[in-house]
């Protein structure tokens, strides 16, 4: 009897005929199903997280405007006008009175500035060596030098190396309050030291010395004339600034003047023959602006909210949040908050009242004409608005109130964090629950190939004995035919 070996099975189904392959990829995708179905449901849930995170924000934008028509700064806002802004243009901060000022401006503050009498050929020529020492202080009328309260002498050493470049140089490096330039004087063509003070006003003149090693090339830099020194002259004295306001005389170190009076500041550009008339009124615009972006911030919230909360009856399809408990709660809640009155004010009872109206479709919009009037009653608006009632919430302003309300929805605890953390936790269970499927799925996978692989080694083999003992009787009935 002759022995045969069975072949290497290659592909599933050779030995047995089977078209095993099918078999098991089916079986195998019936198995994979349930990870299918968990999958269609991480995507919604994945689509809840992303639309409650938009609501999220919107959430907290509606926070932030309500929480600007409570704070006093938006309240006490001013805006000034000036006559003349070439002259005189005012500013506003908090603090700022209501009221009407005359402003005459007699003079501006300026920087000193002193330039060398004696001029060198040029910028890159040496002028000898010394040493110059610069204060920073004020002049009196007498030439009597009186150093600035806190600041110090600072030296520079000159080598005889040094160019009129170099030093003007070392000056700019020295930290000194003094800044140095080099002009080229049109008529000779040499150079001259310009020196100017880094700050305005009448404290921060300067004087330069040179101590007595100092060359006559170096000592001709200097500018004391407290000491006779007459190598420079000043061009421009350091003064302050000096104006009078409703007849008060008031001076600045700078061009703006700051301080006289509270929360207005006014900045001084020329002198003035004439009065300039300035005005400083509460700032309508500022504050409409408020009113205007929690109109909007309330209405991009709340058509957000709809938008993913609706049933579309034409292509019969829910929304996103249809039917969220959380979502639907919030929007009937605004919505709620919206229409409510409040004793805050007794002038302004209701948000319409103020020319705040709702529109059909939910949204939130801004009478400028209503507004505007109401605007006349500053102090009644002010309570509509931002009133805090600390007995309970029926006195609460307006914006009190939803400022409020997005503060417990942002909440550690509150309605929005809850549900996304709930969400969130929904997504990590899911994607647990598919890779336990998806390991399941691929142990039957094997146990299925491995015993479809087993099967047709088997059919191999029985097939190879059929063939044998086929071929055994096919001979023996040819061998009996030729003996008889």
């Amino acid at each position: 009897m002759t022995s045969t070996t069975s072949a290497t099975l290659t592909s599933l189904g050779l030995g047995s005929g089977l078209d095993a392959e099918s078999i098991v990829t089916k079986l195998v995708a019936l198995e994979r199903q349930p990870i299918t179905k968990l999958q269609t449901e991480a995507s919604t849930i994945q689509s809840k997280i992303s639309a409650f995170g938009k609501i999220q924000s919107e959430v907290s934008t509606l926070r932030d405007a309500a929480a600007k028509l409570t704070s006093p700064d938006l309240w006490a806002s001013t805006a000034a006008t000036s006559s003349d802004e070439t002259v005189a243009k005012v500013t506003t901060s908090s603090g700022a009175a209501t009221g009407n000022y005359s402003v005459v401006v007699s003079s501006l503050a300026a920087a000193q500035t002193t330039v060398t009498n004696a001029s060198v050929a040029s910028s890159t020529s040496t002028v000898g060596s010394g040493t110059l020492t610069i204060d920073i202080g004020s002049w009196a009328a007498d030439n009597t030098f009186t150093r600035k309260s806190g600041t110090s002498s600072v030296s520079i050493v000159i080598a005889d190396t040094d160019t009129l470049e170099g030093i003007r140089d070392k000056i700019n490096s020295s930290g000194a309050a003094v800044k140095a330039s080099i002009v080229k004087d049109a008529s000779t063509g040499a150079a001259k030291l310009v020196m100017n003070s880094t700050a305005t006003g009448a404290s921060n003149g300067f004087r330069v010395q040179a101590d007595a090693s100092s060359t006559s090339g170096v000592a001709a830099l200097a500018f004391d004339p407290e000491h006779s020194t007459t190598g420079t002259t000043r061009t421009q004295a350091a003064t302050n600034a000096s104006a009078t306001i409703n007849g008060v005389a008031v001076n600045s170190e700078t061009n703006t003047i700051s301080g006289a009076l509270t929360g207005i500041d006014i900045k001084v550009s020329k002198v003035s023959g004439t009065a300039v008339s300035v005005n400083v009124d509460q700032d309508n615009t500022t504050i409409t602006a408020a009113i205007q972006a929690f109109a909007t911030a309330y209405s991009s919230l709340y058509s957000t909210i709809k938008s993913n909360t609706k049933y579309d009856d034409s292509t019969k399809t829910a929304a996103t949040l249809q039917g969220d408990s959380t979502a639907v709660g919030m929007g009937n809640r605004l919505r709620t908050l919206l229409g409510a009155n409040s004793s805050a004010s007794s002038v302004f009872t209701s948000l319409s009242s103020l020319g705040l109206q709702v529109q059909s479709g939910g949204a939130l919009t801004v009478n400028s004409t209503k507004l505007t009037s109401a605007l006349s009653n500053l102090a009644e608006v002010k309570k509509a608005f931002s009133a805090a009632d600390t007995t309970g919430s029926g006195a609460d302003g307006f914006a009190t109130r939803f400022r409020s309300l997005a503060d417990e929805l942002l909440g550690t605890e509150g309605p929005l964090t809850s549900r996304t953390t709930g969400l969130n936790t929904l997504v990590k269970n899911n994607s647990k629950r598919q890779d336990e499927l998806d390991a399941r799925a691929t142990l039957y996978e094997k146990r299925l190939r491995a015993q479809y692989s087993a099967l047709d080694t088997k059919m191999s083999q029985i097939s190879s004995t059929s063939n044998y003992v086929t071929q055994m009787i096919n001979s023996l009935n040819a061998a009996n035919k030729s003996s008889s």
